[in-house]
């Protein structure tokens, strides 16, 4: 599994805007061939704070989203409201067995 876990700041007062783009992406991203799971949240430890957590079965299926429609027109509706450079940590995972 890959998994892809990113962080941004963005303009405060566009919070609504962002919120309704992630939403989107969530439903677009979430039907991609390989995506397991695209979970959008709200940073609540850093002012006007939101991320994104991935989960991917490869690394390829991840390479596929970064190259989709659905990650540019993602991009296009966020990039403009982001203040702050994104923070992305990308990691190749094997999930523990589940607890008893």
């Amino acid at each position: 599994m890959f998994i892809a876990h990113v962080t941004f700041q963005v303009s405060p007062g566009h919070e609504a805007e962002i919120r309704e783009a992630l939403a989107a992406g969530a439903v677009a991203v979430g039907a991609m061939e390989g995506c397991k799971r695209f979970v959008p949240f709200e940073d609540l430890a850093v002012g006007s704070g939101f991320g994104i957590l991935h989960e991917w079965g490869s690394e390829a299926d991840f390479d596929r989203y970064l190259a989709s429609e659905a990650f540019s027109a993602l991009g296009q509706a966020i990039r403009p409201l982001v203040i702050a450079p994104p923070v992305s940590k990308r990691f190749n995972a094997v999930p523990a067995q589940a607890m008893p």
